[in-house]
């Protein structure tokens, strides 16, 4: 088939300041006026000020739309009704520019603030949808008829839904923030970003002029519980559960970890804070299989199950580096940016075993009151291997650690493929 493009191909990594059409952007200054809005359109290349595509790891699909013809390249979004269900900010933290590196705060609120720019022929794109739903959880529902969840017609109504205001994050990263957060020279994270993705970006080492990023990451997902504006009170109490992909067992139900009854749990505990005047926030992180992906994992899963022995919490990690050379790489560093984007100061009920986010948040200045566990009684058969080794190595134990023998004890089915 004959190619129907423009054969003349346009290099966007090209030395210099971009010319005089490229947007300004100043990261964490005072106000949306002075920090001007973040381009990365393809359609007008000469006003990028930034690396990267639009919507994520979702940005191939829509390349691959354009070279099918369902899409037109030059589209761009019509904005209308879509502002934002609730208002979220801006907050003080939104202002300092090492207090939010890896998300634009106000990316929920480009139509409104960055309005006279959209009429102007720049197309500045959100970043981030607030929008309000129900949700719905099985085990949530089975908990009202025995009086663990009482509805109460404004957030749990009758039939067991869970009313939430809920918000959709894509990834920005300002690169001289990240590389501070991490410590890093920044001409280093981006020459390894450069080489580590194939050479996917070039404009990483040839545009020092460009300091932001959109990485072909997935995003995060907030669930809001209660009233939002309460948010801007610092007396407000706040429950929050930080979650990590899971599709295995968050959508399957899978009892080889206890993701999704940790999830479950969190949710009831943000419920009933926000049934008592608070405010509960799931923050659900797209990072499968502590983001070293989902086929790693299982093959993980496989070799746990099938080394001399089964399946033991004594190797529960070093058979994760063993495939992957690495236990985790979600790097949580990164997990305060969306807590700073409410303007939260202060969780009081954090529902999480994992003392690496919380000495994440403590980095950024956010004070935790009390750390939930998991009930043992929400803890699958099969997952205790993965408590008992998570307990071993320094996670939130209120009962202490496990003996070594306990740590040498087989856990779960046979396992054969």
């Amino acid at each position: 088939m004959e190619p129907s493009f423009p054969r003349h191909i346009r290099l966007t990594s090209h030395p210099g300041d971009g010319g005089p059409d490229k947007v300004p952007l100043h990261w964490g200054a005072a106000n949306a006026a002075a920090r001007g809005p973040v381009v990365a359109s393809p359609a007008e290349p000469r006003h990028r000020n930034a690396i990267g595509s639009h919507s994520g790891s979702y940005a191939v699909y829509r390349a691959l739309a354009v070279a099918t013809h369902a899409l037109a390249s030059r589209h761009r979004p019509d904005l209308t009704d879509t502002a934002p269900a609730a208002l979220i900010g801006p907050q003080p933290q939104w202002a300092d520019p090492a207090k939010i590196v890896s998300l634009d705060p106000y990316g929920h609120l480009v139509g409104e603030v960055f309005a006279e720019q959209i009429r102007a022929g720049i197309d500045a794109r959100p970043t981030i949808a607030v929008t309000r739903a129900r949700i719905n959880l099985p085990e949530i529902a089975a908990r009202l008829g025995r009086g663990g969840i009482m509805p109460d017609g404004t957030i749990v109504l009758d039939s067991g839904e869970i009313a939430v205001t809920k918000a959709a994050i894509d990834p920005v990263w300002h690169l001289p923030g990240l590389a501070a957060r991490f410590g890093v020279a920044e001409l280093d994270l981006r020459r390894t970003l450069f080489e580590e993705t194939g050479g996917m970006f070039p404009e990483l080492v040839t545009r020092p002029d460009l300091e932001i990023f959109l990485p072909p990451i997935g995003g995060t997902t907030v669930y809001l519980f209660g009233d939002v504006a309460r948010l801007a009170d610092p007396n407000t109490p706040i429950a929050c559960r930080v979650h990590d992909e899971c599709n295995g067992s968050d959508v399957f139900g899978s009892d080889i970890c206890t993701c999704r009854p940790y999830l479950v749990h969190g949710v009831e505990v943000c419920v009933k804070t926000a049934q008592h005047g608070g405010v509960g926030i799931v923050v659900y992180n797209r990072k499968e299989g502590r983001a070293l992906g989902e086929v790693t994992k299982f093959l993980v899963y496989n070799a746990r199950k099938r080394q001399e022995g089964g399946d033991r919490a004594d190797t529960y990690f070093h058979r994760t580096e063993c495939v992957a050379g690495v236990q985790d790489m979600r790097f949580q560093e990164l997990m305060p940016d969306v807590f700073h984007w409410l303007g939260i100061r202060r969780i009081d009920r954090w529902v999480s075993m994992s003392n690496i986010k919380r000495e994440a948040l403590l980095a950024q200045g956010i004070t935790v009151a009390e750390q939930v566990p998991i009930p043992e009684g929400l803890v699958p058969p099969d997952a205790q291997v993965e408590i008992a080794a998570k307990k071993a190595a320094g996670y939130f134990a209120p009962a202490g650690v496990p003996s070594a023998a306990e740590l040498r004890l087989t856990k779960g089915r046979s396992f054969d493929t």
